[in-house]
């Protein structure tokens, strides 16, 4: 493609609205263009980085034996019902777009797919023969997010492969599950990109394992805790380690104390001279179930750990059949606007004990009358600690459990691993951080879906068995833009070879010599014919200008057709080092191709 016929346009300045360097750069180096909130049309450079992602993720897949499908992007409600998940999807999270046809038919915009592909299977598998299968999609997604930001990283509208796969045992299902994690490593490793593997939540797609695969980069929006011996990584939603220590309580004997302006840990313990691990800390929660009834959590945890909502809300959805519903629809700290409506009198806030009395609950229907008490088990082995009074301005201290305060009847681990903790595997091990951009998600979704929707097939002994089910995906757009987030410069992209939109850029300095243009048309032709993708940037700009753009867009090897050419050669120019080489131009394809073939194993 030449240059002064494509839809080119670069910017030098930052965009107002972009707050991370790839986003910055996919704008100003004309790849994207925002059209509205969390909404971007891809220009002909970034098309051809999200078809060459394609291509590899395709061909990793079909390597497995999954078959490709293209499944209706608008979804009925009714199947989202059956699962369970459309109050989840929009009111709790609310990532769905939804809409009312001119026949009063609900219909969502679909964010996934787990209902339309399950519902497929239902209808079109009925016997253990047909089994194991592996259906995936490569389309574009919608989700409603709440505050778009970062691009393509969290846009309202991105495209992503999703596949899913049905079987007769967890054994089968464990298979796949395998494949999945080797698919989706040889992916990002021939995408040029630098990245790991974690244990992960299942969050609102559920089932019983998955793991993420998180392209490390600074700006990333997750935390990756790991172990340096490679045994361990989470994301930190799901990490799990060892808490420091407990020290002993230098308080023998239990007594009430004023403690006034102390309403946070660190006030209290500078006050009281004591340390943050001898305090029972006491979380006030308030979850809304999707019977509509909201129950009022208090979490009492050992004062220098803080609470993982995640974690929390897992706990709080296994809880949920004893207040007759089946999810959470909001989890959230109550402020307090949202105290006004259930309290009947104001909470000591900040100095509440574990046994805060039920009646600071108004009688409503809607709200449970008591408390749900649980306890964290970095608190349950405290002994002499200290805690709140119920009565602001005053704290306990010398307390036990089961002496002056009842044990929650509930033990939880809820706590959140952070960098220093002593790994679970390995004590002498200590957890690392880093930053990473989520880009790929697999889960074991077991029996949740076929269950909830009667999706079953007959085994060998003519019995109907609900399928055993995974859930496989990669955000290909964002995959696109997390390569730029991981490999940039001052001057611009740094494209992986494997997927950046051209190989080579050839710059003809001074379009009114002849011997340049010449050279860099002959160059062009042929590297094009032999295989190797090549810009010719044949505007009619000043020199600097086309170095410039050159770097900004990022193409891994730029060809000069200069002052070289007088003995012969043109100047070739690494993107990534800026090493810069003179190659002769009977060399240039053969050395290019040997240096692709190099840098896309």
């Amino acid at each position: 493609m030449r240059l002064s016929q494509m839809l080119f346009v670069t910017l030098r300045e930052d965009p107002a609205e972009a707050e991370i360097p790839s986003h910055k750069l996919l704008l100003r180096a004309g790849y994207i263009r925002r059209i509205g909130s969390g909404i971007y049309a891809y220009l002909p450079l970034m098309w051809r980085v999200l078809k060459k992602v394609s291509q590899i993720v395709r061909e990793e897949m079909d390597a497995t034996g999954a078959q490709e499908c293209l499944l209706p992007q608008l979804q009925p409600a009714d199947l989202w019902r059956e699962s369970g998940r459309w109050d989840t999807y929009t009111q709790a999270e609310g990532i769905m777009f939804s809409l009312t046809d001119r026949r009063d038919t609900e219909l969502g915009l679909g964010p996934t797919h787990e209902e339309v592909i399950t519902t497929i299977a239902k209808d079109m598998i009925r016997s253990y023969r047909q089994l194991p299968l592996h259906l995936y999609q490569i389309q574009t997604k919608f989700r409603d997010e709440i505050r778009p930001r970062f691009g393509l990283m969290r846009g309202r509208e991105f495209i992503m492969k999703d596949g899913y796969s049905f079987h007769t045992s967890e054994e089968s299902l464990k298979k796949t599950y395998q494949d999945m994690d080797r698919a989706y490593s040889n992916i990002l490793r021939r995408s040029g990109l630098e990245f790991r593997a974690v244990d992960a939540d299942s969050g609102a797609i559920g089932g019983s394992g998955s793991q993420e695969f998180m392209v490390l980069a600074d700006a990333g929006e997750d935390e990756v805790l790991y172990t340096e011996d490679g045994l361990y990584a989470a994301n930190v939603e799901k990490a799990v380690s060892m808490p420091a220590d407990a020290e002993l309580s230098p308080f023998a004997s239990f007594e009430k104390r004023e403690t006034p302006g102390t309403d946070t840990i660190n006030k209290l313990c500078k006050f009281l001279k004591c340390s943050p691990t001898q305090i029972v800390k006491n979380v006030l929660y308030q979850a809304v179930y999707d019977s509509g009834i909201t129950v009022l959590v208090l979490v009492s945890i050992r004062g220098d750990q803080d609470v993982n909502q995640v974690k929390l809300l897992n706990e709080l959805t296994k809880l949920a059949p004893n207040y007759q519903a089946k999810t959470i629809l909001f989890l959230t700290v109550p402020d307090a606007e949202s105290q006004q409506k259930w309290a009947a009198k104001s909470l000591p806030l900040g100095y509440m004990a574990p046994d805060v009395a039920d009646d600071y609950i108004a009688a409503s229907k809607e709200v449970n009358s008591k408390f749900l008490r649980l306890v964290d088990r970095t608190a349950v082995d405290l002994t002499n600690f200290v805690t709140g009074s119920n009565e602001s301005g005053y704290h306990v201290v010398g307390a036990n459990w089961n002496q002056e305060f009842p044990l929650p009847a509930t033990v939880v681990g809820v706590r959140t691993a952070k960098k220093g903790d002593r790994a679970m595997h390995n004590p002498e091990q200590t957890l690392q951080t880093a930053r990473g951009i989520e880009v790929g998600h697999i889960f074991q979704l077991g029996t949740k879906y076929s269950e909830a929707m009667g999706a079953t097939y007959t085994n060998e002994q003519g019995e109907e068995i609900p399928f055993m089910m995974g859930c496989y995906g990669v955000g290909v757009s964002r995959l696109a833009q997390s390569a730029v987030e991981q490999s940039y410069d001052k001057d611009g992209i740094i494209w992986p070879v494997a997927i950046a939109p051209y190989h080579a850029i050839i710059s003809i300095p001074n379009i009114s010599n002849a011997q340049q243009v010449e050279v860099a048309e002959k160059l062009y032709a042929e590297l094009n014919q032999s295989g190797i993708e090549t810009l010719l940037d044949d505007r009619d700009e000043r020199a600097g200008v086309k170095f410039k753009d050159a770097d900004l867009i990022g193409i891994p090897y730029r060809i000069v057709t200069g002052r070289s050419l007088a003995v012969g050669k043109v100047e070739v120019v690494e993107r990534a080092t800026h090493k810069s080489h003179e190659i002769l131009i009977e060399e240039v394809n053969s050395t290019l191709k040997q240096w692709i073939d190099r840098a896309i194993k």
